[in-house]
C-alpha cells in the first residue's frame, strides 16, 4: 500500500529462511554459518526487494540489516559473462566495506560471485586492478567510488541494484555531494535500496534524490530503546573527572571485560588514550579516522579477540562492525544528534544478550541529554557518583581552547571575519582584474586594429 512517497509494510507471521524461497546455494550458506531463522528486519524486506520495490529499511543496530539487504538482492542475481558489476554498496567507513564484503563471501560460498571493496587510504592502483579483473558486487566508500568512475575503471552501466548502508550516517559525514556524483554515472532504471538504524528528517531529502516512490519498512521505531541494554548517567564535570571515573569503574568491576568507549572527536580520542595507556597499558585501544587501515584493523581485531580491553573510537566505527560481546558502552560524551546515541549504545546487548549503557554527562551536555530522552521516550535513571572518585578542577588544554567544540564531529569551527586591514593597499595590489579581448591586446601591442582573417 502507497501512502504519498512511501508506504509502511508489516509481516506479523514468523518464518525460517526455508520459507523465503532462498536459491539452495544461498540456503546451503546460510546452514554452514549457523542460522536458521531470519531476523524482524530480514523477515519483513524480503518480499518487497524480491518484487523489485525500492525500500528504505529501518531497524536497530545489530538486527541483521546487511543480510536483509544481501539476502534478496543475491537470489535476484543471476551469473552473466560482463566483467561489470550488477550490484553496487555503498557504505561509509573502510571497515564497514571490508565487514559486507566478508557477509557477501560466507553467503556466496556455492555461487560463482566476486565481490570487491574499494576505499580510501591506499593505493587505488590495487584496487583498480581488481575491480578491471572483473566482478559482480562492489562494495564502497563514496569517494573511492566516484574516484574509480571518474577515471572510466569502473563501469556502471550494468548496475541492477543500487544499496546505500546507513544513508543517514553518510549525510552526518559530509557525502553528499560524491552520493549525487555517484547517481549521475548510474542507469535510470534500477532498484534502490537503503537500509539505517535512524531516519531523521534531513535523511528524506537525499533519499527522494534517488528515488521518488519507495517501501518504508521499519523493524522498530527509529527511537525506540533497546530493550535488552541497562542505561545509566553519572554527572561528571569535565574531562579528568570522567577518566578517573572511567579508571575506577574499570579498577572494581571485573563484568566490564570488553568495554567501547565512545568520544566525539579525534583530538579528545587521543587525549584519553594517553591517560588510560598510563593505566592499563596494552588493554587499551584506539581507533579513529586519522589512524593508520592497518593500526585500525589492528586495534578492532584486538577488541574482538579480547586482548584489548577497552576501545576508544569515535562514531565512525558506531555503524556497521560486526563487534561481538559488547559487555559495556561509554559515552565519554554525549553526541549532538540523539539518533546517534541509539547507534552508540546499539552495540551492546545484542544478539539477546544484556548490555550496558553508561553516559557521563558534564553540566554543558545537560540538553543534549534531554533530547535523547524525548527521543526514546524515557528518562535515563542518574547515579550517585562513588564516594571515592575524585573530582578534579584542572581542565587540559582541549577544554580550555575556545574554538573547539568538544564532543561534535561534524560541526565545523564558524569564521570569524578580521576586519579590513590595518594599512592601504598599495597600487600594484588596488588594481582591478578586467578581462581583455585579444583584438584590444593585439591593437595595444601593433598600434593598429587586427581582425582574424584579414591581414
Amino acid at each position: 500500500m502507497m501512502l504519498g512517497r512511501s508506504s509502511d509494510y508489516e509481516l506479523t507471521c514468523s518464518m525460517k529462511f526455508t520459507d523465503l524461497k532462498l536459491k539452495k546455494p544461498l540456503l546451503n550458506a546460510l546452514a554452514d554459518i549457523g542460522i536458521e531463522a531470519p531476523t524482524s528486519i530480514q523477515e519483513k524486506v524480503f518480499s518487497p526487494i524480491m518484487s523489485g520495490r525500492d525500500v528504505v529499511g529501518v531497524a536497530q543496530t545489530g538486527t541483521g540489516k546487511t543480510f536483509a539487504y544481501l539476502l534478496p538482492s543475491l537470489n535476484l542475481w543471476k551469473f552473466t559473462k560482463s566483467p561489470n558489476p550488477q550490484i553496487l554498496i555503498i557504505v561509509p567507513t573502510r571497515e564497514l566495506v571490508a565487514q559486507v564484503v566478508l557477509e557477501i563471501n560466507k553467503l556466496s560460498t556455492y555461487i560463482s560471485l566476486v565481490a570487491v571493496g574499494v576505499y580510501g587510504g591506499t593505493n587505488i592502483r590495487t584496487q583498480k586492478a581488481e575491480v578491471m579483473k572483473g566482478l559482480d558486487v562492489i562494495v564502497g566508500t563514496p569517494g573511492r567510488l566516484v574516484d574509480l568512475m571518474l577515471d572510466g575503471v569502473l563501469k556502471t552501466k550494468y548496475i541492477k541494484r543500487l544499496i546505500i548502508d546507513e544513508v543517514d550516517e553518510m549525510l552526518n559525514l559530509g557525502f553528499r555531494t560524491q552520493l549525487n556524483l555517484i547517481l549521475d554515472f548510474l542507469p535510470a532504471k534500477r532498484q534502490n535500496l537503503m537500509f539505517s538504524a535512524t531516519l531523521p528528517g534531513p535523511v528524506l531529502d537525499i533519499i527522494t534524490a534517488f528515488t521518488d516512490y519507495y517501501t518504508k519498512i521499519e523493524a522498530a521505531p527509529s527511537g525506540a530503546p533497546l530493550e535488552n541494554i541497562d542505561q545509566f548517567v553519572y554527572e561528571a564535570p569535565n574531562f579528568n573527572t570522567k577518566a578517573n571515573l572511567l579508571e575506577l569503574l574499570l579498577d572494581v568491576d571485573r563484568d566490564m571485560h570488553k568495554v567501547l568507549v565512545f568520544v566525539g572527536t579525534k583530538k579528545y580520542a587521543d587525549a584519553l588514550f594517553t591517560r588510560m595507556e598510563t593505566s592499563i597499558g596494552e588493554k587499551v585501544g584506539i581507533i579513529h579516522s586519522s589512524k593508520s587501515q592497518n593500526n585500525r584493523f589492528a586495534a578492532v581485531e584486538g577488541f574482538d579477540s579480547g586482548v584489548v580491553r577497552v576501545l576508544i573510537a569515535t562514531d565512525v566505527i558506531a555503524r556497521g562492525l560486526d563487534l561481538s560481546d559488547i559487555s559495556h558502552v561509554i559515552n565519554f560524551g554525549l553526541p549532538d544528534a540523539p539518533e546517534q546515541y541509539i547507534h552508540r549504545i546499539g552495540r551492546t546487548g545484542r544478539v539477546e544478550r544484556k548490555g550496558i549503557a553508561i553516559s557521563f554527562v558534564a553540566e554543558d551536555e545537560l540538553e543534549n541529554l534531554e533530547q535523547i530522552e524525548q527521543l526514546m521516550e524515557m528518562t535515563i535513571p542518574r547515579k550517585i557518583v562513588p564516594e571515592e572518585l575524585e573530582i578534579s578542577k584542572e581542565l587540559i588544554e582541549l577544554e580550555k581552547t575556545v574554538e573547539f567544540v568538544p564532543f561534535n564531529n561534524h560541526k565545523m569551527r564558524t569564521h570569524k571575519p578580521t576586519g579590513a586591514a590595518f594599512h592601504e593597499k598599495s597600487e600594484k595590489n588596488n588594481k582591478v582584474n578586467v578581462r581583455v579581448s585579444h583584438d584590444d591586446l593585439m591593437k595595444k601591442k601593433y598600434k593598429k586594429q587586427f581582425r582574424k582573417g584579414k591581414s
